[in-house]
């Protein structure tokens, strides 16, 4: 089975755009613009996060030899295989602080919680690019 990892590449390069706006002069000079950027950054994480998470899944249930075999429905068990077979950049502690960001985010609005996503979110961007790039090897 294929899978079409473009809509991966899609959320990935939303979010880097959303990040670069917010990072720009303008936005750096104009609170209230910030404010939305950062929200946009946020919402692209989310989204982007949910896919590299499907996207994971799928791959390493399409490539196993028997896929009822894994126990990838625990979250913890998806990342270790993930990064026994190379296609993670980090392990458990940082993907468990991701989905942690993700749930806080989505849970809740605080604008602290909020700051604290924002700052995660470059390095996930790297995180992200990397899992594509290893998936469409």
């Amino acid at each position: 089975m294929d899978i079409d990892y473009t809509p991966l590449e899609k959320a990935i390069s939303q979010l880097e755009t959303s990040l670069r706006y917010a990072r720009s002069e303008m936005a750096q000079q104009d609170l209230g613009l910030f404010e939305q950027l950062r929200n946009s950054v946020i919402q692209c994480f989310e989204f982007t996060y949910e896919l590299s998470h499907k996207m994971l899944r799928r791959h390493i249930e399409s490539n196993a030899a028997s896929p009822e075999s894994l126990d990838i429905h625990v979250f913890q068990n998806l990342i270790r295989i993930g990064n026994e077979q190379g296609l993670l950049r980090s392990d458990w502690r940082k993907w468990k602080a991701y989905r942690q960001a993700r749930n806080e985010s989505s849970h809740t609005y605080d604008l602290d919680k909020a700051e604290q996503v924002y700052l995660i979110t470059p390095d996930f961007l790297l995180e992200a690019k990397y899992l594509y790039q290893e998936l469409t090897k």
